[in-house]
C-alpha cells in the first residue's frame, strides 16, 4: 500500500458579494501580499521555500527522519523540520514490527501549544524534534512503524505519513542513509503501509510525473471532448480525484463526464475506492450557447501512486484544443461508484424540451400554493371579486395579469441568457441575492398593506384624473400584480421546477426561454381560467360589505411578507441598515397618507410635499443601501455542530474518511426554511450526525457567492437548495431531493457511512 506525501488545502478563500466593505477588505489584502512578497525576498531560501504552495517540499524533505540506537535498552528518532514546517505532537506514533526489541511507552518531548483549525488544543515541534522508545534489544536489528504528521504554514497539511525504519544495535553493520556520513538506522520511503518493506530501494527509482501519467484530449466533435489517462504499468490512477475544467471558453462548459469502470482497491486514507491501473478513456459532453468555432483549454486534475509505493501530489495538465463549431451536446450522466445511488441530474442531461415544458407548467401552476406567492394571489383575489363588470371586463383582468407574469418571466429569462453567456454562474432566485431588490420588495409589499388598511388608495384615479385613466390604471394595476407575483416567487420552488429550471439554465436560448414562458404560464393559468371559463366566475362571491373586511384581513399577509423581506435584507446588509429601512418605511408610510388627505385638495404644494416624502424614503431606502455589508462569516457554525461549507474543509473531512452532509441554503429560500425546521434543525438530525459520524457543512447563498455557484453549477441544480451527500471512503457526491424528509437523510447517511 502507498504512503501519501500529497499536501490537502487546509485554508479556502469564501468569494464575497461585491460592496465597499469588501472593496477595502481587498485592498487590505493586495497590501498584505505586497508585504509578504517583499519579505519573502528578504528571507533565507529555506523559510521563501514554505511561503508559496507550489515550493512546497516533499515530505521527507521537509520532515528528515533518522533513527539509532542509543543502547540496547533505548531507540532515539529525530526529524529534522524545515523552516515554516511544524510535526503534530498527538499524530507521532512508534510501533515495532515483528520481534528484535520489547518496547515500552514512547517518550516524545513537550511541544509549543498551539490552537489547531481541526485537532483544537495541540502541541507542535519545529526545527527539531527527537522521540524516544525505551525496551530492550532481543536481536542485532529490529524494524519499526514510524507514523507522523505534520503541516506547512501557508496553510497546506500532508497527510499522515508511515516510514519503516531498521534499526541496528551493537554488532550489526548498518547500511548509511544517503547524504550522512554514518547512522544506525536504514529508512524505506517506499515501504508499505501494510508493514512490509518495498522491494523498491529509494524514491529515485519513482518516475516523474510526466512519465508515470500521460494525459491526452481531443474534441471528439463539436459537443463531446475524449480525454485518454494512461497511468505506466506498475502505477494506478484514483478515479475520484479525476476531473476536468475548461479555461478561455467563452459560452461553452463541460457536462458530467462518462467514466468506465474501474478496479476496486483497498486505501489507507481513502478505504475503498475505484482506480485505473489501465488506459482510461472518459468522454466529456461540451455544453454550448456559442456554436462558433474557437480554441479553448482544457484542465485535466488527476492524481495517483506508484503500486506499493510513493503517491504523487495532485497534479493538472493544460491541454489545447480546436473546437468545431456546432451545437452543445446533452449531457450523460456521470458514472457512479459501484453500489452507489445515482445522483437525481437536475439539467439537460436527463430532461428532454418537451418534458421540460411539461415540468415548468406544472411547477408554474403549483408555485400558486407556494407561502411567497399567497399574499399576492390574496390581493389578486380581491380585485377579481370586486371587479362586477361582466365577463369581458374579467377576461381583461385576466389577459392583463397573464401579460404581466409572461413579461417578468421573460425579463428574468433574458437576464439568465445575458449573465451566462458573459460567463457569470447563475440560479433560481440570484434576483433576491441584490439587496437593492430585496429592499424595494419591502418598501413595496409594506405600501400595498397600507392601501389595503385604508391608509391611501392604489389606483383610485391619481391627481383627480377621470373615468378612462382610473381604467388604465386598473390595466396597469394587473399588469403590475402580475409582475410582482413572479418576483416574490423568486424564493419558492415548487414541484417539477427544479428539473426544468436546470434544463433552462444549460440549454440552448430559445429552448431556456421557452421554458420560463412555461413556467409563467403555469403560474397565471387560475386567473386565466377564471377571466376565461363563466361558469367558474360564478363561484366567486358577489360584492358586497363583506369586502371592506376581507380587504384589511388581506394587509396583514403584506405586512409579514415585508417583515419577511426586511430580515433578509438585515441578513445581508446588517442590522444598522435594517434599521436605515425600517426608517424609509416610516417615512413612506407618512408621505403615502399626506398624499391620501391631499389627493383632492386645492393647491399644487401640498401634492409636491407629499410626494417629496416618498422621494425622501426612497433615499432614505439608498442610504441603507449604501451602509457596510454584514460580516456572514459565521453563518452555519452554531446548528447542531454545522460549520462553514469550503472546499478545503470537504478535502480535509474526505482525507479522514468520514461521510459529508453539505447544506446549501439562503435566507429567502423558503423551501430552505421549510426543510431547516422540518427536518435539519431537529434532534432526530442531530443524532444521525452523530451516529453517522458525518460532517455538516452549510453555504450560505444569501448573497452572491462564487464557491458556491460553482457547486451548484456542478450539480447541475438552479438554485437552492441543494443537498449532497459525499460517501465516507471516496466516490462522487450524491445530490439529494430539494424537499427532505427524515428517511430520505437517514437512508442517505447510512448509506455514506458504510462506504
Amino acid at each position: 500500500m502507498p504512503t501519501h506525501p500529497m499536501p490537502l488545502r487546509r485554508h479556502g478563500a469564501r468569494a464575497n458579494a461585491r460592496n465597499p466593505a469588501h472593496e477595502t477588505h481587498m485592498t487590505l489584502r493586495a497590501t498584505v501580499s505586497l508585504f509578504l512578497l517583499v519579505l519573502s525576498l528578504l528571507l533565507p531560501t529555506g523559510v521563501r521555500a514554505a511561503l508559496t504552495e507550489a515550493d512546497l517540499l516533499p515530505v521527507d524533505q521537509a520532515y528528515q527522519l533518522s533513527a539509532r540506537a542509543a543502547g540496547p535498552d533505548r531507540v532515539e528518532f529525530t526529524w529534522k523540520i524545515a523552516p515554516g514546517y511544524y510535526l503534530y505532537r498527538h499524530r507521532t506514533s512508534v510501533a515495532v514490527e515483528g520481534a528484535g526489541f520489547q518496547a515500552g511507552a514512547l517518550q516524545l518531548p513537550a511541544g509549543d501549544k498551539h490552537n489547531d483549525e481541526f485537532f483544537g488544543a495541540v502541541e507542535t515541534y519545529r526545527d527539531a524534534m527527537t522521540a524516544v522508545l525505551p525496551g530492550q534489544a532481543s536481536a542485532n536489528s529490529a524494524q519499526f512503524k514510524v507514523k507522523f504528521q505534520g503541516c506547512a504554514d501557508v496553510g497546506v497539511c500532508y497527510p499522515p505519513t508511515t516510514r519503516m525504519v531498521t534499526v541496528a544495535f551493537a554488532g550489526a553493520n548498518p547500511t548509511p542513509i544517503a547524504g550522512e556520513s554514518t547512522s544506525s538506522a536504514r529508512i524505506d520511503p517506499l515501504a508499505s503501509l501494510t508493514g512490509q518493506p518495498s522491494t523498491r530501494l529509494g524514491s529515485t527509482d519513482a518516475l516523474p510525473e510526466s512519465q508515470a501519467f500521460r494525459a491526452e484530449a481531443i474534441a471528439d466533435s463539436a459537443s463531446a471532448l475524449l480525454v485518454r489517462l494512461t497511468p505506466t504499468p506498475g502505477y494506478y490512477l484514483y478515479r475520484d480525484k479525476t476531473r476536468f475544467e475548461l479555461i478561455n471558453a467563452s459560452g461553452v462548459s463541460l457536462g458530467a463526464p462518462t467514466f468506465p469502470a474501474g478496479k476496486p482497491y483497498k486505501d489507507e486514507h481513502f478505504g475503498d475506492v475505484t482506480v485505473y491501473f489501465d488506459e482510461a478513456e472518459i468522454p466529456v459532453p461540451v455544453l454550448r450557447t456559442n456554436t462558433a468555432a474557437q480554441a479553448l483549454t482544457l484542465r485535466v486534475f488527476f492524481q495517483g501512486c506508484l503500486t506499493d509505493g510513493i503517491c504523487y501530489p495532485p497534479m493538472s495538465k493544460d491541454i489545447a484544443l480546436s473546437l468545431p463549431a456546432g451545437a452543445g451536446a446533452v449531457a450523460p450522466m456521470a458514472a457512479t461508484a459501484a453500489g452507489a445511488a445515482a445522483s437525481p441530474p437536475a439539467n439537460a442531461a436527463s430532461v428532454g424540451l418537451l418534458a421540460a415544458l411539461a415540468l415548468a407548467f406544472f411547477g408554474g401552476l403549483i408555485l400558486n400554493l407556494m407561502p411567497c406567492v399567497l399574499p399576492v394571489l390574496s390581493f389578486k383575489a380581491l380585485g377579481l371579486v370586486q371587479s362586477g363588470d361582466g365577463p369581458q371586463a374579467a377576461r381583461k383582468h385576466a389577459i392583463w395579469y397573464t401579460l404581466g407574469v409572461l413579461v417578468s418571466f421573460a425579463a428574468i429569462g433574458g437576464a439568465v441568457l445575458a449573465l451566462r453567456s458573459a460567463g457569470a454562474a447563475l440560479g433560481w432566485g440570484f434576483q433576491l441575492q441584490q439587496p437593492g431588490v430585496v429592499a424595494a420588495l419591502a418598501l413595496l409589499m409594506f405600501a400595498v398593506g397600507l392601501s389595503l388598511s385604508g391608509l391611501w388608495q392604489f389606483g383610485a384615479g391619481f391627481a383627480g384624473a377621470g373615468q378612462s385613466l382610473a381604467q388604465k390604471s386598473g390595466i396597469a394595476g394587473d399588469f403590475f400584480t402580475g409582475v410582482l407575483a413572479v418576483v416574490v416567487a423568486s424564493p419558492c420552488t415548487a414541484p417539477f421546477m427544479g428539473s426544468a429550471l436546470g434544463f433552462a439554465f444549460s440549454a440552448s436560448a430559445a429552448a431556456a426561454m421557452a421554458v420560463f414562458l412555461a413556467l409563467g404560464l403555469g403560474l397565471a393559468l387560475p386567473f386565466l381560467l377564471i377571466g376565461f371559463v363563466p361558469g367558474l366566475a360564478s363561484y366567486l362571491p358577489k360584492p358586497g360589505a363583506w369586502m371592506d373586511t376581507l380587504k384589511q384581513w388581506l394587509a396583514y399577509p403584506m405586512y409579514l411578507t415585508a417583515a419577511w423581506l426586511a430580515w433578509v435584507f438585515g441578513g445581508q446588509r446588517g442590522v444598522d441598515a435594517l434599521f436605515v429601512l425600517m426608517i424609509a418605511a416610516i417615512v413612506l408610510a407618512l408621505g403615502l397618507w399626506w398624499f391620501e388627505r391631499q389627493r383632492f385638495a386645492e393647491g399644487a404644494w401640498k401634492k409636491v410635499s407629499a410626494w417629496l416624502l416618498i422621494a425622501l424614503a426612497i433615499g432614505v431606502g439608498v442610504a441603507a443601501l449604501r451602509m457596510p455589508a454584514a460580516n456572514r462569516s459565521s453563518v452555519g457554525t452554531d446548528v447542531h455542530g454545522s460549520e462553514p461549507y469550503s472546499a478545503a474543509r470537504v478535502a480535509a473531512a474526505r482525507a479522514e474518511g468520514r461521510p459529508i452532509f453539505i447544506d446549501m441554503t439562503a435566507d429567502w429560500c423558503i423551501t430552505c426554511k421549510v426543510n431547516e425546521k422540518a427536518v435539519l434543525h431537529t434532534d432526530a438530525f442531530k443524532q444521525l450526525l452523530a451516529e453517522t459520524n458525518a460532517v455538516y457543512l452549510v453555504g450560505d447563498w444569501t448573497n452572491q457567492d462564487e464557491a458556491i455557484s460553482a457547486v451548484l453549477d456542478e450539480f447541475k441544480s438552479p438554485g437552492v437548495p441543494l443537498y449532497v451527500v459525499y460517501p465516507a471512503n471516496g466516490g462522487p457526491g450524491v445530490k439529494l431531493p430539494q424537499l427532505l424528509t427524515d428517511g430520505i437523510l437517514r437512508d442517505a447517511l447510512t448509506e455514506a457511512a458504510k462506504r
